[in-house]
């Protein structure tokens, strides 16, 4: 048994994980349409990819180089002051020029974290990422389900399963490194799903990120006593429902609470880092929270949560306001030569 004043320490230091963000709501047996809205659609270019988009929405006016004037005189956008404080930048990628980070002016996300038999995350890392392990034996899984309702690449939801990594190149005790990473807001990961429910954030993450990323019908909801997230199949069955009491919320000053995200992936064969950087507004957390119902059936990432063997639900992350700032893939080579080096 793992000695519960350990576990609460360790829990805390990881907090708010990796990859995020807002609304909806579904039944568990009814599923929501793939999301999408009243108007009418046109056609925009993503590298030598075509995909149909909001005519008039934030990709098809500005096609990933806002004007932040313009963006500041849309309510929904709420206050933007922390995105002049970022650049943008035209970079090479595997799809062509693009302009980096995205932004996402408004977002929520919902989080559990998850303890997981080490042995079965480390199966599921390609080497040499190695599982974070906070506890003999155990490792990290967290499931988030995203919602951004105004950004860079218009309305969508998304839904991550990942494994809570070490930080390639550190050298201190898994416990020293958990504190590290409270102490400088800093989390890594490797994503293993992330479906979402446009074709334009599809095509982004699969050609411009080489994510695991499939169309699906996603939906969330945090309401004012209670939260509802869902992901259903492509055929519309139920794959996973969370549902729980919504933590004591706290509001922040604007960028009081800066964190970044960092996760690892092969792009062509090759190890890539990929940073997000969110600026937290309000936000709820609950350690090992009572009355969350995960339910599974039989849909891709139940079956992987089971591959994971997650079991014990260690802390529940509900961020209502956020806004963020993800890059493009940038080479990590110092992981392609640890690994050639094994």
């Amino acid at each position: 048994m793992f000695n519960k004043l350990h576990l609460r320490r360790s829990v805390s230091a990881i907090s708010i994980s990796l990859i995020l963000a807002t609304t909806a709501y579904a039944t568990e047996t009814d599923a929501p349409q793939m999301n999408a809205s009243n108007t009418q659609t046109t056609i925009v270019e993503f590298g030598p990819y075509k995909v149909a988009v909001p005519k008039g929405g934030y990709y098809d006016r500005f096609r990933m180089n806002p004007d932040l004037d313009e963006v500041a005189k849309d309510p929904a956008a709420g206050n933007i002051d922390y995105f002049r404080t970022i650049p943008k930048k035209l970079v090479d990628t595997r799809v062509g020029k693009v302009w980096s980070p995205n932004f996402y002016y408004r977002t929520s996300n919902i989080q559990v974290l998850m303890l997981a038999p080490i042995a079965k995350l480390k199966a599921k890392l390609p080497a040499p990422l190695e599982p974070l392990q906070p506890f003999p034996g155990y490792g990290l899984v967290s499931l988030t389900f995203f919602s951004y309702a105004v950004g860079d690449v218009d309305p969508y939801d998304e839904v991550s399963v990942a494994i809570v990594v070490r930080q390639p190149n550190a050298h201190y005790f898994n416990s020293t490194e958990l504190l590290s990473s409270m102490r400088n807001h800093k989390y890594y990961g490797y994503v293993l799903a992330l479906p979402v429910d446009t074709e334009i954030a599809r095509v982004r993450g699969v050609y411009g990120y080489q994510l695991p990323k499939w169309l699906t019908p996603i939906d969330m909801k945090i309401g004012s006593q209670d939260l509802q997230a869902h992901i259903f199949n492509t055929d519309g069955k139920p794959d996973l429902s969370l549902t729980a009491p919504l933590p004591k919320m706290k509001t922040v000053k604007p960028q009081s609470r800066i964190e970044t995200k960092t996760m690892y992936q092969l792009v062509d064969g090759k190890w890539h880092s990929t940073s997000v950087e969110s600026n937290t507004l309000a936000f709820g957390q609950k350690l090992f929270p009572k009355n969350v119902q995960l339910v599974r059936s039989s849909g891709p990432l139940s079956k992987l949560l089971d591959d994971l063997g997650t079991n014990k639900i260690l802390r529940l992350d509900v961020v209502k306001d956020a806004q963020l700032a993800l890059n493009m893939p940038v080479p990590f080579p110092s992981l392609d030569q640890k690994k050639n080096h094994k």
